[in-house]
This record gives C-alpha cells, sequence and structure tokens, in this order.
C-alpha cells in the first residue's frame, strides 16, 4: 500500500472518531429542544442582552457610534424613499436594528424593516436571474440577524412573509441545476462562509414558530451537524500545534475563522451551553499566526507566501486578525489563559493602525466581556527555534524574532489539500527580503487562470525536484485547463512524510520523503534533508530515484533576482538582503537560468505569462510586484542520464553587503555525503547517508562543540502546552 493510502485511511479513522465523540445533543433531533423559545437568540439572548445593551452605552460606545453613523447617513434619505431601490441590505438591516435595540428610537426600526424587505427582494431577484448574491453568506446572515433581533417588533404576517421568502429563496440555491455561477456552495471542509452556511442560522432562529416547519427543522438539525463536523475537521488539521482550514493565509487570517467563532457564539446564545473550551483548537489560531508572522523591516509583518497567496507582497493579511485576537481571548481566555495571553501579545505587535476591530462582523465588540489578560505568552527566549505543524504539513524555522533574522519554511506532510500546491520538500528562505521564493501568482484571477493553473500551482514554480517522464498526464489545479503534460512535477499534494525532525539552539534538522507525491511510473524515491545552522546557512541534501535513467532530474531554486552563476555558486538579491548558493553535488553538474522577458513562468515550450495591462486601472503591477512574483530560476541537473541522482547544496544569506559566501569542502565516504567549513572559529561539518534509511551525522568544534548523528525520530512539540496543560 502506498504512504498517502495509509496516511489517509489514518485520517479518515482519526475523523471518524471524533464525530463519534460529539454529545448526541448536538447531532441528532435532540438539538431541536436545546433551543431557546423566545427571540432574540442570534449571538445574545434576552438574558445576556442587558450586559450587550451596557457594553454599547458605555465600554464600546465609540465603537456603536460608527456602527449607528454608518446607518445614520442615510436614514433619512432611504426612509423617505418610498421606491428604495432593491439591493442587497442585509449587514445594514441588522446594524439598523441594532441600534433600534440600543436607543429604541422607532426611525431605526422603521429603517431596519424597509432595509431587511429590500434585501429579501433583492436575493428573490437574483435567483431568478439565475445571478450570485454573494460569493459569501454574510449578507444574508446578517438578515437573517435583523429579522431575529426584530421578531418581537415585526407584525405577525409581516414575520411570516420575511421569513417564509428567505427559507424558499435560499433553498432555491441551493438546489437548482444548474447551480449558480459563483454562488458558492462549500460545505465545512471549506471556509464555510457559503450559503449553506445560512441553514443553521435560520434553523437556530426560525425553529418553533411554525414558518416552514419541517424544511427548518432539518436545517437546524443538519446546520448544528455540519458546524460540528466543521470544528472536528478544523481539529484534526490542527492537531496538538495549531493551524487553520488552510494554510493559505489569505483565508486563514481572514475569513476562515467566522464561520466558527460565529458557531460558538450563537450555539451559545440560542441554547445556554457554552461549548468552546471543548474546541480549544480554534484559539491555537494565535499559535499559528506567531509562527507565520515574519517582522518586516517598515514594521509591516510579512509571509512566507505559501499555497494561493498572490505573492505581489507577501504582506501578512492582518486586516481581521485584531478582532480574530479579541474573539480568542473571549471564547478561550478562562479555558485556556496561555493561549488568550498569546492572543493579547499578537494584538499588542500588530502596527498601530491595524489595531482595532474589523467591521465585518460588527457585533463582536458588544459580545465581549471584560477580555481577561490571560496567563503569561511565551517570551521569546523561551520559544522554540523551529516548530512542525504536522496536519498542516509544515516545519517552520528562525534564528530569533526581529526583522534581521533569517526565515525558513519547508513543506511536508500535512492533511489538508484546501489552496495547496504540488510543493512537497519546497524551501522558502527570508533575509531582508525574500531570498528563495514560492514563484507565480493568483492575482487577477479571472484573466490568468492558465498560470494559475499550469504554473502557479505546479512543482516547476516552487523549490523542488522535477522528474521529467514524457507525456506524463498533466496535474489539473482551479482556474484553467491543465497543461497537455505534465512539467516534470508532482501528481498529488498529499502523500509526503516527515521522517526526522529536531531544533535546538545551534541547528534545525527536518527530513522528507516525497516519493509518494509524484507518480510512481516515474518515481522511485524523492527525499529531502536539511540542517539549518543559526543563523544563516541551510546545507540541503536530495536523493532522487527515477524508474528509467533517462527521464531528466533537475533542482530548481527561484531567487529574488537574476542569478549570477560561476563555478558552481551563484548570487542573487531581493529586499535589503542577499543570497549565496553553492553546488557540491552532483559533480559537473548542468546549469540553466530560466527568466527574463518573455521566460519568466516558461515550461518547455509555453511561458505561461501574465495578463498585464497597463492602460488599465487594476490591470497591472508595479515592478516590486512583478520581483515578487519571480522572475528567475536556477535549474541543476546531474551531467549525465542515471537513475539515481544525489543533490548537495549549501545555502548562505545575509544583507546585500555579503559579497562572498563561505568556503566549502565537499566530505565524500562511502555511503556519505556532506560538506565541511570553518566560521566564526569553527569547524562545521555535516554529512548524509547516500543510501538506506534518512541518517546523517553533525560536528561542529569549539567551545559549544558537538559530535552526533542527526535525529531518525520526529521531535514531540504541542502548541505552547496548550493541549495538554492550557
Amino acid at each position: 500500500m502506498r504512504v498517502r493510502s495509509v496516511r489517509r485511511h489514518a485520517v479518515a479513522m482519526l475523523t471518524s472518531a471524533l464525530l463519534s465523540s460529539l454529545a448526541p445533543a448536538q447531532t441528532d433531533e435532540s438539538v431541536v429542544a436545546l433551543i431557546r423559545p423566545d427571540h432574540p437568540r442570534l449571538f445574545f439572548n434576552r438574558e445576556t442582552w442587558p450586559e450587550v445593551k451596557a457594553r454599547a452605552e458605555g465600554r464600546e460606545k465609540e465603537w456603536f457610534q460608527s456602527v449607528k453613523t454608518r446607518i445614520d447617513r442615510r436614514a433619512a434619505e432611504h426612509l423617505a424613499d418610498p421606491d428604495l431601490t432593491v439591493r442587497d441590505r442585509g449587514v445594514a438591516a441588522a446594524q439598523a436594528a441594532f441600534v433600534y435595540r440600543v436607543t429604541g428610537e422607532r426611525p431605526y426600526l422603521d429603517l431596519a424593516r424597509k432595509y431587511l424587505a429590500s434585501s429579501v427582494q433583492y436575493y428573490e431577484q437574483c435567483f431568478e436571474q439565475r445571478k450570485s448574491v454573494n460569493w459569501y453568506s454574510t449578507s444574508r446572515v446578517h438578515a437573517i440577524m435583523a429579522w431575529d433581533w426584530l421578531y418581537d417588533n415585526l407584525e405577525p404576517d409581516e414575520r411570516r412573509a420575511l421569513m417564509e421568502r428567505l427559507v424558499d429563496v435560499i433553498h432555491n440555491v441551493i438546489t437548482v441545476r444548474p447551480h449558480i455561477h459563483r454562488e458558492n456552495l462549500g460545505g465545512y471542509a471549506s471556509g464555510f462562509y457559503s450559503v449553506r452556511n445560512c441553514l443553521w442560522f435560520i434553523g437556530a432562529t426560525a425553529a418553533g414558530t411554525g414558518i416552514r416547519e419541517e424544511r427548518v427543522k432539518d436545517w437546524l438539525i443538519g446546520g448544528a451537524a455540519a458546524n460540528m463536523k466543521l470544528l472536528a475537521h478544523r481539529r484534526d488539521a490542527c492537531g496538538d500545534d495549531g493551524g487553520a482550514a488552510s494554510p493559505t493565509l489569505g483565508y486563514a487570517f481572514a475569513a476562515y475563522p467566522w464561520a466558527e467563532q460565529n458557531f460558538l457564539y450563537t450555539w451559545q446564545s440560542a441554547t445556554g451551553r457554552t461549548i468552546a473550551p471543548q474546541w480549544p483548537h480554534s484559539g491555537w489560531l494565535a499559535n499559528y499566526v506567531e509562527w507565520n508572522w515574519i517582522p518586516g523591516a517598515d514594521g509591516q509583518p510579512l509571509e512566507f507566501g505559501y499555497g494561493d497567496t498572490p505573492h505581489t507582497s507577501n504582506r501578512l493579511p492582518i486586516s481581521q486578525l485584531y478582532t480574530h485576537m479579541a474573539n480568542v481571548r473571549h471564547l478561550f481566555g478562562r479555558s485556556h489563559p496561555r493561549t488568550a495571553a498569546l492572543a493579547r501579545a499578537l494584538q499588542e505587535r500588530l502596527p498601530e493602525r491595524h489595531r482595532r476591530y474589523a467591521g465585518t462582523w460588527f457585533v463582536y465588540p458588544f459580545l465581549w466581556e471584560d477580555l481577561p489578560a490571560g496567563g503569561s505568552a511565551p517570551a521569546a527566549p523561551s520559544l522554540p527555534y523551529a516548530r512542525h505543524f504536522e496536519n498542516m504539513g509544515q516545519v517552520f524555522m528562525r534564528s530569533g524574532r526581529t526583522a534581521a533574522d533569517t526565515y525558513g519554511l519547508f513543506t511536508c506532510g500535512g492533511i489538508l489539500k484546501q489552496h495547496r500546491h504540488y510543493d512537497a520538500l519546497n524551501v522558502v528562505i527570508y533575509k531582508h527580503g525574500h531570498q528563495a521564493l514560492d514563484t507565480g501568482t493568483r492575482w487577477n484571477q479571472d484573466d490568468n487562470g492558465q498560470h494559475l493553473a499550469n504554473y502557479y500551482a505546479q512543482t516547476v514554480a516552487h523549490n523542488c525536484v522535477l522528474i521529467h517522464m514524457p507525456d506524463e498526464r498533466a496535474a489539473g489545479y482551479w482556474g484553467g485547463k491543465p497543461a497537455k503534460c505534465n512539467y516534470g512535477g508532482q501528481r498529488d499534494p498529499l502523500g509526503s512524510v516527515v521522517k526526522a525532525f529536531e531544533t535546538n539552539d545551534r541547528f534545525t534538522y527536518v527530513a522528507g520523503d516525497a516519493t509518494a507525491c509524484y507518480a510512481s511510473d516515474k518515481c522511485a524515491l524523492a527525499t529531502r534533508q536539511l540542517v539549518f545552522l543559526m543563523p544563516n546557512r541551510f546545507v540541503i541534501f536530495d536523493r532522487v530515484r527515477s524508474t528509467r535513467p533517462e527521464y531528466g532530474k533537475v533542482w530548481l531554486i527561484h531567487p529574488g533576482s537574476e542569478p549570477s552563476v560561476a563555478d558552481g555558486t551563484f548570487r542573487a538579491e531581493h529586499g535589503d538582503g542577499a543570497l549565496f548558493c553553492r553546488t557540491l553535488l552532483p559533480r559537473d553538474a548542468r546549469y540553466n537560468v530560466v527568466g527574463g522577458p518573455g521566460n519568466e513562468f516558461r515550461t518547455g515550450d509555453v511561458n505561461w505569462a501574465l495578463a498585464l495591462d497597463p492602460a488599465r486601472k487594476g490591470k497591472s503591477l508595479k515592478p516590486e510586484a512583478l520581483r515578487m512574483i519571480g522572475q528567475w530560476r536556477l535549474e541543476v541537473a546531474p551531467p549525465a542520464d542515471a537513475v539515481d541522482a544525489l543533490f548537495l547544496h549549501v545555502i548562505e544569506v545575509g544583507d546585500r553587503s555579503l559579497e562572498a559566501m563561505v568556503g566549502t569542502e565537499r566530505v565524500e565516504r562511502p555511503g556519505t555525503a556532506g560538506v565541511r567549513f570553518d566560521t566564526d572559529g569553527e569547524t562545521c561539518e555535516v554529512t548524509f547517508a547516500t543510501q538506506g534509511e534518512l541518517a546523517g551525522h553533525i560536528r561542529i568544534t569549539g567551545t559549544r562543540g558537538l559530535d552526533r548523528d542527526l535525529t531518525r525520530e520526529v521531535q514531540k512539540q504541542s502548541s505552547m502546552g496548550m493541549a495538554v496543560g492550557k
């Protein structure tokens, strides 16, 4: 049985076990009896409303005034307009309803009713025209919130008619065939902000009202079950380290947390039961933020650019982070104080202009009690120098936590396909700039789908190894039609396995096997071992075996500028940093520099160029964005065909003043290959086994010397101890 089959079976068994352990009251018909009989039920209820109102009038008065001001801007005009233009005003309806509940002023009630009616009519018109309302369910959920919050203020006939129409139009959107273009129907394994996300909210607030009774009951039960599966799926992804439903941060740190946070809040308000402490993985998002955070020189945090990140800037997506971390503090502050403490520390690390609430779900700040400070967040010296997120399939490395430190990301393992590329064993390096890049982009994806599918997501766009087999079936990806053939890349984003991992105050070592990610009819072995010698050097050793000698093997690295190659060493720059890379194996390697105008994204005889039109606003990119997307790659190949190939490289990074890399000596003994170099009064030697199990040895002389084998085990880590000790 291939590795991928074994691992998938294990994941399926784990998921099944998690779901079977859920309390029956949360997944079957008994959920109906848990729903409170009165309204409101969503986010707050009759018992909690006085505290919510008090926060709006007190601690959160400034935020309440900002919400009220948005409503006030058009209130008079819209109230006086008998023919209000039909459009989606779901969010405004909820805001007006909330302002009415706080102030008791009748015009806000009238406005909320008008906005709600306008929104429902708009949803119906969209369906009649087979047009998407929105990729996100957010506005429709807010319309449901408005109905719930105004329940006792609506005339019975009006109340019934509005909810009946909401139920009918959402049912129609979900069941119509063919599906409406760009109407998101994703399930719990996605971000779950699709139209299906509405089912829980309608079920929770319309249950027991006699409105579309059977369908509402089904939606309540099914919506609760889907959200429980969502929590279990995301707990699988996080393991005991933290993480998200996707390692692509534009999702993980933006819209993805909404679904689970909203369910935790509304389950409590609708049933009176608190379940957040049973699902602490939701709070461990804070640990994933910590390890993806690269301090930028200008104070703006950066990221590595993993997965479906556009790469135009690699800015860490932080617009929602302040609010997400506040939710973590509120939901887990008492049960998991160290989680809450890290969340608070991350809030304080954000640039000042981002230390503010996000308005997507305006109600959040009114729900928060006086947020507990939590326990002690881990100080920088107490954090490890590397972090293995097993289920996310990522190993993060760093020499420290400042803008002057070195940061690395190694991709291997994991259980998620969501927005993940064919990039097993990829290495990304940051030092005063992005020195070894993930390349390609999803920028302007409607015009650049072919680039997205055939370059950006493929192995060639990453710092991996290609194995070229003629006429190999292409690996498909969303965005465009797959190319005629696979350009040497992997066939499956899952299946790689971390074989060894350790980190200490001298080095980090990781070994991975990605054989199962390549087609079995071309690849018999694909492994990589990496030693990060802090603060600035990486030793990378690859063992590759093809099924036929003529299947060419190519080692790739994508630098931040055009590389200059001489005597097996190349240099490139990006930002205020520089990178040197030297090939020690194969001997007499062949080099090929690919890039420059017309060749930036070339695979064979096709350059998957970007659609750039400088004359059209928003359809062009600045030179720095193009550099971040990647313009160059260096290919290293053996001098002749053979079944086996060994690649041994040393990478050194520094600032732009770095004009030469450390001198190196190749070390070769029977069954062993490696490198020796002198630096800072020490001699360092790293060697690897060239056959058999993945193994190696490290020897460093000097006052802090060491001499031992590299581990063959995976060092265990858990998220700040939160998984066991909270």
